[in-house]
């Protein structure tokens, strides 16, 4: 796999024509972590769900490419094929299909038809996968996280990353719910997959989480945009002094859009569609 490249180029969008992006300017390169930082309402979690093409949100202007190609006219599904994965704030639980069916489907939709993984090969995967994870075996024939903790949602949406191996990671506030032995066993996931084949983008409030994921570039919304950009030092002074000084160096008073940030994710206990049905 060569080093994907991945350009976020003033991207603007919408939801029932409430402006939430005001122009996001953002490269990710295979082997950078960039973290993006801001108080609630800032257009943090729009962002992750306009790239993964959540149907609520329009983009109205600016571009999105992964190695050169625009993934705005693909479909959700396209995008993860593609490469793209999101690691949810809030994963859903989905009655009636397996972990183990539900990744297995997911890895072969990616590859080509007479290529599918084997059984054999991916419950080995699976089962050193989830061991790195500090997770029950078990966890392997339940329902896709179907009463799981907050915490086991969090493993499992990294135990899927960690299976389909995306080139583009999006982890919305992975760190939110957390106690602090399951905050490190994330991110030790998290940074066994660091590599130039991969690029990350961590969203969230806490330096907490930075402490364990060392981020290249960190970038601070508000506004619907982008408007401070720096090294880990920048999260480590936001650690020590919040937000204030950005806003009082800037002149800006109201740092939201105006408008709750809408998760992305399917209603809870969803049927199952045909496709794990057959």
């Amino acid at each position: 796999m060569s080093q994907p490249y991945f350009v976020i180029d003033g991207l603007k969008a919408s939801i029932e024509g409430k402006e939430i992006l005001k122009g996001i300017n953002l490269e990710v390169k295979g082997g950078e972590v960039h973290a993006i930082m801001g108080p609630n309402g800032t257009g943090k979690s729009t962002l992750a769900s306009a790239i993964m093409g959540h149907p609520k949100y329009e983009v109205t202007g600016g571009s999105i490419t992964l190695d050169g190609e625009s993934i705005l006219d693909m479909e959700v599904d396209e995008r993860a094929r593609a490469g793209l994965f999101l690691c949810m704030q809030y994963p859903s639980e989905i009655t009636g299909v397996t972990n183990a069916d539900f990744l297995r489907s997911a890895i072969n939709a990616r590859r080509e038809e007479g290529d599918e993984i084997s059984l054999i090969r991916f419950i080995r995967q699976m089962e050193e996968k989830m061991k790195q994870l500090e997770m029950d075996p078990e966890f392997m024939h339940r329902y896709l996280n179907e009463g799981f903790s907050g915490g086991e949602k969090k493993r499992n949406e990294i135990l899927q990353m960690a299976m389909l191996e995306p080139k583009i990671a999006i982890l919305d506030e992975v760190d939110s719910g957390l106690d602090i032995d399951a905050l490190k066993i994330v991110a030790d996931g998290v940074n066994s997959m660091r590599s130039e084949e991969r690029g990350f983008i961590i969203i969230t409030h806490y330096q907490r989480l930075l402490n364990y994921i060392k981020p290249d570039f960190v970038h601070v919304m508000m506004q619907g945009r982008i408007v401070k950009s720096g090294g880990p030092e920048l999260a480590e002074r936001l650690e020590a002094e919040g937000y204030d000084w950005i806003k009082e160096e800037l002149g800006i008073e109201d740092v939201t859009v105006g408008q709750e940030e809408e998760e992305f994710q399917v209603p809870m206990n969803t049927t199952p569609p045909e496709f794990f049905r057959k």
